[in-house]
């Protein structure tokens, strides 16, 4: 499917806030791919490093922490060929600076931590969660956990679950067994694709507008 490269522009322009995407990822190269892959669609992303791994290494990094530049009036963004990056260690979804800093952006996602889950994040934006998963049984299990605790959240727009496709489907399982079919149909695996990163941002994409109604009016 081609790239929409007027997206992001209508988004803007319709006053919708940006989607808040929550990256569950093994590997910090996989919420960059997935901020490229929604680049190609459209969208200019915001990345989070909320865990510090993503830019940790970059020379051109602040030399103040993002609390220090945000009292300073400067927070210093990284430009990137997807929007720009930010080394936010700790940052919590709903932090006051994110408010007006985020009206320029698509999508904000935040690379974060399963031992630290945080939900929180702009009034009115749809939350979407992608989660991978491995076969360790380590992995599976906090996965669950996580699925666990968003089905008690309400408000949930999206949770999409790659990585080790059997696994994913036995989560997508256990989702509709003891968790409710309300919640199991907020959920959905792209494991089976050739390009995870390309299916992610296609739906998310296509679905925005109505993922925003949907988490506006409290609907799952």
């Amino acid at each position: 499917m081609p790239a929409d490269q007027a997206a992001g522009l209508r988004r803007r322009r319709a006053q919708h806030p940006p989607c808040c995407i929550h990256c569950y990822f093994d590997a910090a190269e996989s919420t960059t791919r997935l901020a490229q892959a929604l680049h190609r669609r459209g969208w200019t992303s915001l990345l989070l490093d909320s865990r510090g791994r993503v830019f940790a290494d970059s020379p051109t990094r602040s030399l103040f922490d993002w609390r220090q530049q945000i009292a300073r009036g400067q927070p210093q963004m990284l430009p990137m060929p997807y929007g720009d990056g930010w080394h936010v260690p700790g940052m919590q979804g709903d932090e006051p600076a994110l408010m007006t800093i985020a009206d320029t952006y698509d999508s904000l996602l935040f690379d974060a931590s399963l031992d630290v889950p945080d939900w929180t994040s702009l009034p009115g934006a749809a939350r979407i969660f992608v989660i991978e998963v491995n076969a360790a049984s380590a992995s599976v299990l906090r996965a669950y956990t996580l699925l666990k605790a968003l089905s008690n959240l309400g408000g949930c727009a999206s949770i999409a679950l790659l990585g080790d496709v059997p696994v994913c489907d036995r989560l997508l399982a256990a989702c509709g067994q003891f968790l409710g079919h309300a919640f199991a149909q907020a959920v959905y695996s792209i494991a089976d694709e050739v390009d995870e990163f390309a299916a992610l941002a296609i739906r998310m994409t296509a679905e925005e507008t109505s993922l925003t109604v949907r988490y506006r009016t409290g609907n799952t």
